[in-house]
């Protein structure tokens, strides 16, 4: 029994950042939603943020807001475990190979480009069911999957279009969580060495002030790659089963060539809105959490 505890003190260390990662993006999540519900209807062409707050307030109530929910948790759960985790081990990784050493940030951003694709490939199926739940409404009746919730969701998707389907839109959701988590991890953990060394701040300023220098990044880099991702994934059959993309190459070029360049950033104040808090507070939440584990002892 005694040989027992090294084992299991060894666990905890590598499974930390991925469960901490977790709760973290899960509870950033949970403020979130219904800022992220409006980002996808201005997407799918409502209106404005404030047309389509009225509108889903008159014509769906509050619940609306939330719609989706289960699905944004479930895609934390996955997305967000993976990719804090494997950024964590993967800066580690490059640290130990640099003699102990800060690493420049160009190391920093692959981590990042990395971290988000290894997240992506496993939180796909369930930010197509975030996706999908958040614009049904939007779909005229006939046309409306009704998902009571995420593994509603992700078994309908498995029984009626198979289990490739669970990864449709894979790709632009890889290249847009490449493209964030570049921007959010390597900006992140940049700005925290600039605050501490260079400008002397304290860890709660810290905190606040490399989180919001993160949140722009991930909002910045993202968006055009999201604005894709969302036509993608949300896209339906016409009468002779043709869809309107032929894929997320065909989606850019189209929307370059119909609204050029800046149609890309079609909803961006509500979606820097919407990234950059919860960019924030997953870093926030997940300072908290590492705080409470030293004063426990883990």
């Amino acid at each position: 029994m005694g040989e027992e505890k090294p084992k299991s003190a060894g666990v905890w260390p590598t499974v930390k950042p991925f469960v901490n990662g977790g709760a973290s993006g899960m509870l950033a999540t949970c403020v979130i939603q219904p800022i992220d519900m409006i980002k996808v209807r201005i997407q799918l062409g409502q209106g404005s943020a404030a047309e389509v707050t009225k509108t889903m307030l008159k014509n769906e109530g509050v619940g609306a807001f939330y719609k989706g929910l289960s699905a944004g948790l479930l895609r934390q759960a996955t997305y967000t475990t993976a990719r804090l985790g494997s950024f964590k081990i993967l800066t580690n990784k490059a640290i130990e190979a640099n003699d102990g050493k800060p690493l420049p940030l160009y190391q920093k951003a692959l981590c990042g480009l990395t971290a988000g694709a290894i997240g992506a490939s496993v939180g796909s199926p369930a930010d197509l069911a975030l996706i999908r739940m958040q614009a049904d409404a939007t779909l005229p009746a006939a046309q409306r999957r009704n998902y009571t919730n995420a593994f509603h969701a992700l078994y309908r998707i498995v029984a009626d279009e198979g289990v490739l389907a669970l990864w449709k839109g894979a790709g632009p959701t890889v290249v847009r969580a490449m493209a964030l988590n570049m921007g959010m991890l390597a900006s992140y953990d940049q700005s925290v060495e600039f605050c501490k060394d260079t400008l002397g701040f304290g860890e709660a300023a810290t905190v606040l002030g490399a989180s919001t220098v993160s949140g722009f990044f991930a909002a910045a880099c993202s968006l055009p790659f999201d604005y894709v991702k969302t036509q993608i994934q949300k896209m339906q059959p016409d009468a002779e089963g043709k869809y309107p993309y032929t894929g997320s190459l065909d989606c850019a070029m189209k929307t370059l060539k119909a609204g050029g360049p800046f149609k890309f950033y079609t909803g961006f104040p509500v979606y820097c809105v919407r990234i950059a808090p919860h960019v924030m507070m997953t870093w926030i939440f997940l300072n908290q959490i590492q705080k409470f584990e030293k004063s426990i002892g883990l």
